[in-house]
């Protein structure tokens, strides 16, 4: 599979150090402003800079994560590595980009999930979804790297970035954090703007055409 991931048992911690040291490095997305030691005594008033106050409201502290042969383990969520499976319930800050899988709960089943991703994507306002477990339609529902899950519990899914690499680390190399609107967010990807029937504008939660993921 393309991320060699078992959704059941999760990485085992020598293959999850093994990513980590591919990726180069921990999970960590590089902040909007790199200050040198000589401006630390500055360091209340760059806190204070549009970009760095909304790069620091959407830090994850930690996630969930499947690991060791199917053992739920909460992490410091630098340590996520591309093909973890991680576990998210609300309230929680999505720690990596990452695909929803469904639900550990089977109950959860058609639910509505509801994901604030406004910084991120400039959207006007959250969108929600319906979750199926079992579902046929051939979309995919991606998250994002300072997404707050508002609404869902047991939600499971895998990581496909993490760091700079994430939607985040783009958009801050490209100079667009945060974004003034979703254009900004398709124009520094170079990604196209999904189409659907919903009233809204902007991306809470990307829908795209079905691919192999784990």
């Amino acid at each position: 599979s393309k991320l060699q991931t078992d959704v059941s048992v999760g990485l085992t911690r020598d293959v999850a150090t093994q990513r980590r040291e591919e990726a180069g490095g921990f999970n960590v997305v590089d902040p909007p402003l790199k200050c040198p030691g000589w401006v630390c005594c500055l360091l209340p008033c760059i806190k204070s800079i549009p970009s760095m106050k909304a790069f620091k409201s959407i830090q994850p502290e930690d996630a969930e994560v499947l690991r060791d042969g199917g053992k739920w383990t909460r992490y410091d969520a630098s340590s996520c590595v591309v093909g973890d499976i991680i576990r998210l319930e609300e309230g929680d800050v999505v720690p990596a980009d990452c695909v929803l899988l469904g639900t550990d709960d089977e109950e959860e089943d058609g639910s509505s999930v509801l994901v604030d991703l406004r910084t991120l994507t400039g959207e006007i306002k959250p969108r929600a979804v319906t979750l199926n477990n079992d579902s046929d339609n051939n979309k995919l529902i991606k998250l994002y790297f300072g997404g707050r899950v508002l609404q869902g519990s047991g939600l499971l899914a895998v990581v496909t970035a993490t760091g700079n690499q994430t939607l985040l680390g783009k958009l801050i190399a490209a100079k667009k954090f945060p974004p003034k609107s979703s254009f900004e967010v398709q124009e520094a990807l170079g990604m196209m703007t999904d189409e659907d029937d919903d009233d809204d504008d902007g991306q809470g939660i990307a829908l795209t055409t079905q691919q192999e993921v784990v």
